[in-house]
């Protein structure tokens, strides 16, 4: 335990370009659960890695799936290929959703190449018959995931991101809502936030920092910030501010080319934001716009889900959890937790006790976390962890029911 330290954490908005193509990746795996729906196709089939590409008047999407055949269509030569029309529908409606309609990105005119085709065989036959588990679907690829809670918030996550996160959200939707003079403001921003913290408990916020789009051309950073300021207040209420502390709002002075005008953008290059602020490792592996077969998403959600519990469970102060996967294989190659010290029994003990009370099987992650369902293009901003679970069944990650299980093992 330290006596004192600052720990700090960034967030980006909906519409910054990275987010951009999540949210797009995102409302794509979203059309394809509910087709399968709609037409009676066994949600467990399908397979989707969905890359986006955004920048001026253009979106690029690419990559591989397996879809209901309602999503595919004959070509010239009378070969199948996918139907780029519902592709095209989905990506229109994120950005319109997200506030485009702005000059050089616009979602009724943007143009949108949809480069999608099937995916490979070898893949295919490796997760849908798992090597270690005749008849189990094996994990999507290779790789390790990492999982994390602590007490610093109600939410059970590092205070830094927390705040980071709300106050985009609440910008965002005042915007939206176009309350006053922020809506006024763009879609495209990013925060960050340095938390002072004593004996390891955050105690304030010494340093703030926001950069938002603004439509306006006549506003300064002075004017953005009284514009702001008393959202990031609303947003901060959980924690004090130093009476010292230090504002940073657009301090480059202006920002009125934003979003895929002012960059471009690409699915998967805001995984330390999706996660948990840089408070703890991450595997590698993106998110958004994969289906759950892919452990970089169902066991990164399985990991934080077990730690959240843990930590619920008050078996520990701070949990890390790391579970590793190889493809086609279906169990987990090994489970690793590290309390940091803070753990009511030996780090050991909780990873048998893990074992016991949770399939960490890609199948067994889908079943128990209710995944095969049209539920993550809300997971594409604002963080993926620390969110309420929602009665559609997102967010299913974050519930709390796994106490009693775990306490009873470690007992065992």
């Amino acid at each position: 335990m330290r006596a004192e330290h600052y720990f700090t954490s960034e967030s980006v908005s909906e519409g910054h370009p990275d987010k951009v193509c999540d949210r797009i990746s995102d409302e794509i795996v979203d059309m394809i659960y509910k087709e399968a729906k709609k037409t009676g196709t066994d949600a467990s089939s399908i397979r989707v890695a969905c890359e986006t590409l955004v920048t001026t008047d253009k979106v690029v999407i690419a990559g591989e799936v397996r879809v209901p055949p309602t999503l595919i269509k004959k070509d010239k030569h009378g070969k199948d290929i996918i139907n780029p029309s519902k592709f095209k529908s989905a990506a229109k409606r994120a950005i319109k959703d997200i506030g485009y309609d702005q000059i050089g990105f616009d979602w009724k005119t943007v143009k949108i190449d949809v480069l999608l085709h099937f995916q490979s065989a070898d893949i295919g036959q490796g997760v849908d018959n798992a090597a270690d588990r005749q008849g189990e679907e094996g994990a999507g690829d290779q790789g390790i995931m990492f999982g994390y809670a602590c007490k610093d918030t109600p939410s059970l996550m590092p205070a830094p991101l927390y705040y980071s996160h709300k106050i985009l959200e609440l910008l965002a939707k005042a915007r939206k809502a176009n309350e006053g003079e922020v809506g006024k403001l763009g879609p495209d921003a990013k925060s960050q936030v340095t938390v002072r913290y004593v004996n390891d408990k955050p105690t304030e916020v010494t340093q703030i920092v926001l950069s938002t789009q603004h439509l306006d051309e006549s506003w300064d950073s002075k004017k953005v910030r009284q514009v702001v300021e008393p959202y990031i207040v609303e947003a901060l209420k959980g924690l004090p501010i130093a009476k010292d502390c230090v504002w940073h709002v657009n301090p480059t002075g202006k920002f009125v080319i934003g979003g895929p005008v002012g960059d471009a953008g690409l699915t998967g290059r805001k995984i330390i934001v999706d996660t948990y602020g840089g408070a703890a490792p991450h595997g590698g592996g993106a998110f958004s716009g994969k289906d759950t077969t892919k452990v970089d998403r169902s066991a990164a959600y399985a990991a934080r889900y077990l730690a959240k519990n843990i930590i619920a469970a008050n078996l520990a102060d701070r949990c890390t959890l790391q579970l590793s996967y190889a493809i086609g294989v279906a169990q987990p190659l090994s489970i690793f937790v590290d309390t940091d010290g803070t753990g009511k029994y030996a780090d050991e003990k909780l990873e048998k006790a893990i074992y016991q009370v949770m399939d960490l099987s890609p199948s067994g992650i889908r079943k128990h976390l209710d995944l095969n369902k049209s539920i993550y293009a809300k997971t594409a901003a604002y963080g993926h962890f620390g969110r309420k679970p929602g009665r559609d069944g997102s967010f299913s990650w974050e519930r709390l029911d796994l106490v009693k299980a775990l306490k009873a093992a470690v007992k065992s």
